[in-house]
């Protein structure tokens, strides 16, 4: 059967993210380009991209609905249904599947009584598998509104959706303060992050993440920042326990060249054109 138009927006809502929008527009050189940024300016408002927010995107950026709504329905990081305060992503991807993924998943659906992409009866956590959160080197990773929490098992999973439900107070492995879905997603649309310190605690990579880029640009690396294989260390070093500013990866370390080819050893990248 055919649907009934979207409900409009209340007066006062709509006054409000029609000055949004025209902030968001106005920096692209096309108004169809801002459509990324609208979609997670509506899902701000509602914690989803309801008929309503396809709507209003199609008619502010003279797009129609079925344009809006093949883009919203491509991205993961769009929601087409009402969701928890915690989107809980588990990386179920191989890496982290391997590690442990896979046994965090089906923890979290047995401890929570949900499943995938289901929410808690207290609306508090969505429940979803990830196919990847390009964090492979920190795996099994867990992701709380796109936020990091590295070196998971179902023990520290467990715990870290009982403090969300209930309303303690959980820290990401790096990067920014978590705050609510609603709260991250007109972050992501564009609009400043005002909470006290959250700027300057955002991070990047963590060091794992970026020893093979060190190796490539043939750069020295700090013995601390390179875990040996599990179970060894070099000849000669002394224990180490990383700082927490190290945040080494529970995976070994690159090594120099490859095992499996020692007769082509990788040296330094050239740079692009060179």
């Amino acid at each position: 059967m055919p649907q009934l138009p979207a409900t409009p927006y209340p007066a006062e809502v709509r006054a409000r993210l029609d000055a949004d929008a025209k902030e968001v527009v106005a920096r692209y050189p096309s108004s169809r380009s801002a459509l990324l940024p609208l979609l997670h300016l509506v899902q701000s408002e509602e914690g989803y991209v309801s008929r309503t927010g396809v709507a209003f995107c199609a008619e502010t950026l003279d797009l129609t609905t079925a344009e809006v709504t093949a883009v919203a329905t491509f991205y993961s990081m769009y929601r087409r249904r009402a969701g928890g305060d915690y989107q809980v992503g588990v990386c179920t991807n191989t890496l982290c599947a391997v590690m442990g993924g896979d046994a965090i998943f089906d923890t979290l659906k047995e401890h929570l009584g949900v499943g995938n992409n289901e929410t808690t009866d207290d609306g508090k956590v969505t429940l979803e598998h990830i196919e990847c959160n390009a964090a492979c080197d920190f795996a099994p990773v867990v992701m709380v509104n796109w936020e990091f929490f590295d070196n998971q098992t179902p023990e520290s999973a467990t715990q870290l959706v009982d403090d969300l439900i209930a309303g303690r107070t959980v820290e990401p492995t790096r990067g920014a303060p978590l705050c609510s879905y609603k709260e991250t997603a007109r972050i992501l649309a564009g609009f400043p992050d005002g909470r006290p310190g959250a700027v300057e605690a955002t991070g990047g990579a963590g060091p794992a993440s970026l020893v093979g880029l060190k190796l490539a640009k043939g750069e020295a690396l700090p013995q601390a920042r390179v875990v040996s294989p599990r179970g060894e260390r070099p000849h000669g070093a002394q224990p180490h326990d990383p700082s927490p500013s190290e945040h080494l990866s529970s995976h070994d370390a690159p090594q120099q060249t490859s095992a499996s080819d020692p007769e082509h050893p990788a040296g330094p990248a050239a740079e692009e054109g060179e």
